[in-house]
């Protein structure tokens, strides 16, 4: 059994008796049988009065489940009613979801139930569906040239770190959800994409990893534009409008740069 396991088990037991507990969930890795040492825990904790509006309400159920080191609340990721955890002893990253009933039919995949204590859950999943959020590509055309201009200008001023920090959004928000796309996979950014994407795919996205100096940062970029363009002839349909004038002015602008 791995420590993630062990964990979740005690979460079960400590749980258990709690009046205050609907049910408890786990996702995630678990899902998809992928837990590794290198995993962390997800929890969906679903209780009958509302706790994520509080954190210190969030952080006292997380000091009940373990051996609680520190938490915080994951607005960075946009979703405040996740408290981020490490727990010791063993040494293991938690993130628990508070919901509340009402919450937990809206979803992005179906968690295994491990705790449903009058059926409740299992009900809510039978009934209802889950929607894993795809990327709108007519929200990517229409910011993706004008993201090419503004690297170009950090490029062109020797803001290189910006300009780093800039190929990593992109792959993160644009160029590895789209891959995932076409190798049938979840949008998940960047996550497994060493597994996850053929050969091919994943030297092409490699390939807009920069160093930092100017020649490497323009080369990255110019295969980022190269893998959008490729990918939008394969996943766009007819419906997406093209920025075709903006893409044509940044890239004269590109060759400028150059």
């Amino acid at each position: 059994m791995t420590i993630q396991q062990e964990f979740a088990q005690k979460c079960v037991s400590i749980l258990r008796n709690d009046e205050s507990v609907i049910g408890l969930a786990v996702a995630g890795s678990w899902l998809t049988n992928e837990i590794d040492e290198f995993s962390d825990l997800d929890l969906v904790l679903v209780t009958k009065q509302k706790i994520s509006h509080d954190k210190s309400l969030m952080i006292d159920y997380a000091q009940k489940l373990g051996n609680f080191l520190s938490g915080f609340t994951g607005e960075h990721v946009g979703e405040p009613r996740v408290l981020i955890c490490l727990y010791d002893n063993p040494l293991l990253h938690v993130d628990i979801k508070f919901l509340t009933i009402e919450e937990f039919a809206h979803r992005i995949e179906n968690p295994v139930i491990l705790l449903d204590t009058d059926g409740q859950l299992q009900k809510i999943i039978e009934q209802t569906t889950y929607q894993f959020p795809y990327p709108d590509y007519q929200w990517l055309e229409d910011r993706f040239w004008i993201w090419v201009h503004y690297a170009l200008l950090k490029i062109g001023r020797g803001e290189y770190t910006e300009a780093l920090d800039f190929m990593g959004f992109v792959r993160m928000v644009v160029l590895g959800p789209l891959l995932h796309i076409k190798n049938g996979n979840l949008p998940r950014g960047v996550r497994k994409v060493e597994t996850q994407l053929l050969s091919e795919d994943f030297v092409a996205l490699r390939n807009t990893i920069p160093e930092y100096n100017r020649e490497s940062l323009l080369e990255s970029l110019a295969n980022a534009v190269e893998l959008y363009r490729s990918l939008r002839v394969e996943l766009y349909t007819n419906s997406i409008q093209l920025q075709t004038s903006t893409e044509l002015r940044v890239m004269e602008y590109f060759e400028k740069i150059k």
